[in-house]
């Protein structure tokens, strides 16, 4: 069993050979670099796709690597400067081969660039070539592989976690690095980058090498370690913070194994099976039980039974010899897939199986969406909408006994989600037919709709519901008007029906009568009802299928409140369309538009979410903004004044996720603590009272929230997972 533990925008981990292997990946989802088809973040391993032929694995900056046993290269994840090698620039969110060869042996993806070898020996790269890091004798970035000279030598190779420099060791046991040089990264004795490889001085008996973020280090064939490059916080681990531009001996043992790089810390592996650390400690990544940065290496307990290890930003996983899973370091965003916020200075087990061999990390944001407990609060006196029973609950209360929920997706009186088995439930009001169970019966717990187990995402609109199959077809029903369910027709359908015929859907989310969607393309599309442009097309005409918006492939997220739409960009920019009466658009107005506009000039958003009128963003340093109606106190400022341009809420560093309701808002931190405000008259924040709040309160005491969802549709009921 392989397992790729995959949080972030930065760096690049490669797994060894596992002959014939199931493949795993939890973590950010933003760009389908987990390959499971579906843009949602799996804070647990959850395995991508059936295949049980998997030999090696490689997380990249915002993409994946893997080979196949059959000796085929797969790519997924984003696609900006060519970096899956598929002859475009187009972003996957399931694995699709790059070529038709079969000769491929390993692979290392980077920040940004990929390198490979095929069993020939030859070596090919591609993506981003900035800094020359492709080693083409250009700065020119490709799309599809290029060989890198003629040579037929080439053993293993490095890209950088997350620099713009690449190492390699030929089978002749010589050491060879190319890209940028700022900090003497290439061990060449100067600053001075290189585009095409240059030989590390003349020995050769190099055994193997790893790229960090600006430091490489090696291992030589008499077991000896080495290391040059950035010296911060002691990351060579030779007892200073010097930084070197020539290989330096690390101690004086040879039974060093295996070395793996992070940000800024490192962890090595030893032929007697001990495990050591060095650099950077402060979030626990060095798993030494404290949360010191250590300038020489450092054993990590006194186990002899480490077999594979790998590092990611600012954590660490490994696996035993007896096939458990384990993981240490910074988890504000469930990086080690524990299911908790809370970072971890020595090593804690991930889940019960014993049949882990292969690990792969790579850390950044993320939360986890994978099977878990469901909790809903707040108005439940008619539909049954909260799946709790009828009545009034002012806070959490869990619905059911299982820990099996996907997904969860609340509209204005009724509830869909998908269970950790793809099968479809709902509960609720039912009155256009929107709970899909071919009835118009309300129901006050959920029931399972139809039989299939290939669903894959759901969301709930006003009155419709819409959802995406793992085979990418997409679905809907419920209210029909406007052309909403997309069908073509304006007619309430009572079962899920199939819209069109295409399979690269990606996600979707409904609005009060209109509904968006994204593909796997990055393209984005509308359709339904268009009273304020909320379908981006430059007009107010209604549309019963689904239309392009636009013609650009760079969207990443996509949703939509009551009748406008917020979307997120592969850049980190957000554009909004439609009714705009409380400026809930955010572009400083209350005039509605009917084409997307860029709100502000921010390229640091990487979340977004909206409710009925209002409109919330999260940006990479974990600050939440808000802006649009703010009657009952939604936008969290302290204040019931509207707001018509972003307002940051706070002055918090640790939001993760957040997401709008009729009148309310709910979020979660890095630590995992439930967060809400607003509306609270039939007891929707779930602080146990009915009083609204203008500003933040925690729910709970609990740290082990990871997925929020609002009525965000004049709906008064809250739901969350565990």
């Amino acid at each position: 069993m392989s397992l790729l533990s995959r949080f972030s925008n930065l760096g690049t981990t490669t797994a060894a050979p596992l002959t014939g292997s199931t493949f795993y990946a939890w973590g950010y989802n933003g760009y389908g670099e987990l390959g499971s088809g579906i843009p949602a973040a799996l804070g647990y391993a959850t395995q991508v796709g059936s295949l049980t032929n998997w030999s090696s694995i490689s997380a990249g900056g915002l993409h994946t690597l893997a080979l196949k046993t059959d000796g085929t290269l797969w790519a997924w994840g984003s696609g900006s400067n060519g970096r899956l090698g598929d002859g475009t620039t187009v972003s996957k969110s399931s694995p699709i081969q790059i070529g038709t060869l079969t000769d491929w042996a390993s692979v290392s993806a980077g920040s940004s660039h990929s390198l490979a070898v095929k069993t020939n020996g030859t070596l090919w790269a591609w993506g981003d070539n900035g800094s020359g890091r492709l080693g083409l004798g250009d700065t020119t970035s490709r799309s599809s592989p290029v060989q890198v000279g003629a040579l037929t030598n080439w053993s293993q190779v490095a890209a950088s976690k997350s620099g713009a420099f690449s190492a390699a060791v030929k089978t002749n046991g010589t050491l060879w690095a190319w890209g940028v040089n700022s900090v003497g990264q290439l061990g060449d004795g100067t600053t001075i980058a290189k585009s095409s490889p240059i030989q590390i001085g003349t020995l050769t008996d190099w055994a193997y090498v790893a790229a960090g973020q600006d430091w490489t280090m090696a291992v030589k064939t008499n077991g000896t370690l080495w290391g040059w490059g950035s010296n911060t916080v002691g990351k060579l681990g030779d007892g200073t913070t010097v930084n070197k531009s020539s290989p330096v001996q690390i101690g004086a043992l040879t039974n060093w194994s295996k070395i793996t790089l992070g940000d800024n810390h490192s962890i090595a592996l030893k032929t007697n099976g001990t495990l050591w650390g060095w650099g950077a400690g402060g979030s626990g990544q060095l798993g030494t039980g404290v949360a010191t940065s250590y300038s020489s290496p450092v054993q990590i307990g006194a186990l002899t039974t480490w077999a594979y290890v790998d590092c990611g930003i600012s954590h660490t996983v490994a696996s035993r010899s007896d096939g458990t899973l384990w993981s240490w370091g910074v988890n504000t965003n469930l990086e080690l897939g524990d299911g908790t916020f809370v970072n971890k200075s020595s090593p804690v087990q991930v889940g019960s199986l014993t049949s882990w061999s292969l690990v792969a990390a790579n850390t950044y944001r993320g939360f986890s969406i994978r099977s878990g407990a469901l909790w809903a609060w707040g108005s439940d006196t008619v539909s049954g909408s909260t799946g709790t029973g009828l009545g009034i609950n002012s806070s959490p209360i869990q619905i059911g006994s299982g820990n099996f929920w996907n997904i969860v997706s609340t509209g204005g009186d009724f509830s869909v989600g998908v269970s950790s088995v793809g099968a479809l439930w709902a509960w609720g009001s039912n009155s256009a037919g929107q709970l899909g169970d071919g009835t118009l019966a309300i129901k006050t717990s959920p029931v399972q709709v139809g039989t299939l187990t290939n669903w894959s995402s759901v969301a709930a609109g006003f009155n419709h519901a819409l959802a995406v199959k793992t085979d990418g077809t997409l679905w809907a029903w419920g209210q029909g008007s406007f052309g909403r369910l997309g069908d073509g027709t304006t007619v309430n359908k009572s079962s899920p029906v199939q819209i069109g015929a295409l399979t690269n859907w990606a996600s979707v989310s409904g609005g009060s009568i209109n509904s968006v969607a994204r593909k796997t393309d990055g393209t984005i599309w509308a359709w339904g009802g268009n009273l304020y442009g909320q379908l981006g097309d430059g007009t107010t005409v209604n549309k019963s299928s689904p239309i392009q918006i636009g013609t650009q492939i760079t969207w990443a997220q996509i949703v939509s409140g009551s009748n406008h739409v917020l979307a997120r960009k592969t850049d980190g920019t957000i554009w909004a369309w439609g009714w705009n009466s409380f400026g809930q658009l955010g572009d400083g107005t209350i005039v509605s538009k009917s084409s997307p506009v860029q709100i502000g000039a921010g390229t640091d958003w990487t979340t977004i979410g909206v409710g009925a009128v209002a409109s919330f963003a999260i940006k990479t340093n974990g600050t939440i903004w808000a802006w649009g109606s703010n009657s009952n106190g939604e936008l969290g400022d302290g204040t019931t004044v509207n707001k018509s341009s972003p307002v940051q809420i706070g002055a918090l560093t640790n939001w993760v996720l957040v997401d709008g309701g009729s009148n309310q808002t709910i979020a979660v931190k890095t630590d995992g603590t439930l967060w809400a405000w607003g509306s609270n008259s039939s007891g929707e924040l779930g602080d146990g009272t009915t009083t609204n709040r203008s500003s933040p309160v925690q729910i709970g005491a609990l740290t082990t929230w990871n997925k929020t969802k609002l009525g965000q549709i004049y709906g008064s009921a809250s739901g969350a997972l565990q």
